[in-house]
């Protein structure tokens, strides 16, 4: 007779429901509630891909945090919160919701204020916590209220000037504020600069964390509260860093411990409680392991900072259908290796994302004409400025989301100057499972604006490569858009052609209607005008329209003076995008024709699984265009038949 199956025991990341679960597990239970988190984050991660380094390093980090605070009663305001995954499972957000982390119904990739009251504030970008952190904590000041407030910052985000701006204005500020440095050397990619160098120094400097640690192990042996901060204070303020030299940050007014052991749970927590009870701002100096428990992701920290879905064994990505085509974003990395190996005037220029955005090709091939600025927008687009003058031709690849920091520079230092930068947008349109923080859906609407600038998206890869050539001999600003993603699979010319500048392609005549298109909705229209055609025997055209700023006018009211219905179709925002631009041509030429815009709504766009569902939710499927188009058609037409008398 067989033995019944044993029920394993539940595991305790199971029973945690929120906050007050993981201050009732005795100390010895956290290690083991490190080991199911960290596990739990390499199956999801894996499936659904993800950012898997940052949030393995942060692990005890964040569990520390959650045994000495309260929230959402005490705030926790998480930089980019790339590393934000750990405090979902830890704050009631476990199960099934987690494990659709980044899919249509799960867990958003970041924190995000509307799914839970435990995510004080939303992030997706760099160098915000800080600034954000010390306004709530000002806010609470003014109001009288007394919750701690957390900023839990990269040490990349110090990289960033709006991070360095908040540190300036800390002290004025505020006098209740703690700062989290979690210092593991990367931001996407290792991190560069100065900053980077001089907090390496820090926690490699064996005299200075000796003397520091000592003295932190005298003054947390106290018992905490009003009496070991007022001795600490005074010890501090008496000695004037005759045995502890000053950081940076007390420089700026900060009392600073650290380097801290972002492993030991114990260290961790005795640093928070003392933190806890400082009547001045505190920053706390700690170590972390991007990667940790993931033995590819501590090898390859930038592949493993935001991951594929992959094999937690080998690391090694699903790989892609055979005949899948290169992404975008490599076609443009090593055409502009080739460019530049013809014309060293040319450079790129990327804010750390030298693989994202496909500078990593030039990096390897040129790395002489290469820069990596940190994660530093503003700078990236006003040092491209200054090169320009130099009569170089910098390339700037910033994906669309990011640009939007840098857009004074843009106006004030590039346009204005009329300087030969070219700007290469990539994941223009969806991000699908980064969400609404990601998605580059507003570029249009605020460059078609800017004077002196050239807009333009290719219809595939090989026009891709013909916009960076035509660019780099334009003279002055150039912004080229493309997709995040895999490319159509056009055949590469072997020369690029010099594109006449505002000039659209007609790629198909038609009589009844006449559709332009941008970018990857020109695949969208060829279906489409082919579908109209086979299933209501219309004469559909279809225009590549190639650039937004010029835009082909000439063309545009030829066609409405002969078509009744002009459709737009776009891969952003409605609003100020490329079929506003058509309207105001039109308008201004005072010519009435019917226009049907098709593009994303005047909303921000969710998470999803994929570009299609999301289409779908929004009404952008190829049988809702469909039925659309073909509506506005009827309607047309029966206001053009008057009815029987």
């Amino acid at each position: 007779m067989n033995e019944p199956t044993a029920i394993p025991p539940p595991r305790l990341l199971d029973t945690i429901k929120g906050p007050a679960d993981v201050k009732a597990l005795a100390p010895a239970q956290l290690p083991v509630l490190a080991q199911e988190i960290r596990d739990e984050l390499i199956a999801v991660t894996s499936r659904n891909g993800g950012h898997i380094g940052p949030n393995l390093g942060v692990v005890e980090l964040t569990i520390a945090l959650h045994r000495v605070f309260s929230t959402p009663e005490d705030q926790f305001v998480f930089d980019v919160a790339h590393q934000g995954y750990v405090h979902k499972l830890l704050t009631g957000r476990g199960g099934e919701f987690f494990r659709k982390l980044r899919q249509t119904g799960g867990a958003s990739g970041f924190l995000y204020r509307p799914e839970s009251p435990h995510d004080a504030f939303g992030a997706g970008h760099a160098g915000t916590a800080l600034s954000a952190a010390l306004g709530m904590a000002t806010g609470r000041d003014l109001r009288g209220s007394h919750e701690h407030v957390v900023a839990i910052c990269g040490d990349a985000a110090f990289t960033c000037g709006i991070t360095l701006e908040a540190l300036n204005n800390v002290v004025s500020s505020t006098k209740r504020l703690i700062v989290i440095l979690n210092d593991n050397e990367w931001s996407i990619a290792k991190n560069v600069g100065a900053i980077a160098r001089y907090l390496n120094r820090i926690s490699t400097n064996p005299t200075y964390n000796k003397l520091h640690h000592n003295v932190e192990a005298f003054f947390t042996s106290f018992p905490t509260g009003a009496e070991m901060n007022r001795v600490y204070h005074k010890w501090k303020r008496e000695t004037k860093d005759f045995f502890v030299e000053s950081s940076l940050f007390e420089k700026f007014g900060l009392r600073y411990l650290g380097p801290v052991d972002g492993h030991n749970l114990d260290a961790l927590v005795k640093n928070l409680e003392f933190a806890k009870h400082c009547d001045v701002p505190v920053l706390i100096h700690v170590l972390t392991k991007k990667g940790k428990g993931l033995e590819v992701a501590l090898h390859s920290p930038e592949k493993f900072h935001g991951a594929s879905p992959y094999d937690p064994a080998t690391g090694e990505n699903k790989k892609a259908a055979p005949g899948t085509p290169p992404n975008y974003q490599d076609v443009f990395g090593q055409a502009l290796v080739r460019f530049a190996r013809a014309d060293q005037r040319i450079v790129g220029i990327t804010g750390a994302m030298p693989s994202g955005t496909g500078l990593s090709h030039l990096a390897a091939a040129l790395p002489g004409q290469f820069f990596d600025v940190g994660i530093a927008e503003e700078h990236a687009v006003l040092f491209a400025a200054g090169l320009a003058t130099k009569g170089l031709k910098p390339v700037c690849a910033i994906y669309s989301t990011f640009l939007q920091r840098a857009y004074d520079q843009i106006i004030h230092d590039v346009a204005l100057q009329n300087l030969p930068v070219t700007f290469c947008l990539d994941r223009a349109g969806l991000s699908a499972n980064d969400g609404p923080t990601h998605h580059g859906l507003f570029d249009l609407s605020y460059l078609r604006c800017v004077p002196n600038a050239t807009v333009m998206q290719p219809k595939d890869e090989d026009e891709l490569v013909d916009m960076l050539h035509t660019s780099l001999q334009l003279g002055s600003p150039a912004f080229v858009r493309y997709p995040r993603g895999a490319g159509t699979g056009a055949r590469l010319k072997d020369q690029p052609a010099t594109l006449p500048v505002g000039h659209a392609e007609v790629l198909r005549e038609g009589s009844n209607l006449m559709i332009w298109a941008l970018g990857p909705m020109v695949q969208a229209a060829l279906q489409l005008a082919d579908r109209l055609k086979a299933e209501e025997n219309l004469s559909v055209g279809v225009v590549n329209a190639r650039f937004v700023k010029p835009l082909d006018r000439t063309l545009l009211l030829s066609h409405a003076a002969c078509i009744p219905l002009l459709v737009t179709m776009e891969d952003h925002v409605v609003t100020g995008g490329f079929g506003s631009a058509v309207l105001e041509a039109l308008h201004e030429a005072d010519c009435p024709v019917t226009v049907e815009r098709i593009g994303w709504p005047d909303k921000f766009v969710e998470h999803g699984s994929s570009v299609e569902i999301l289409r779908a939710a929004y009404g952008l499927a190829p049988d809702d265009i469909y039925r659309r188009v073909l509506a506005r058609w009827r309607n047309l037409r029966a206001e053009q038949v008057p009815a029987d008398v």
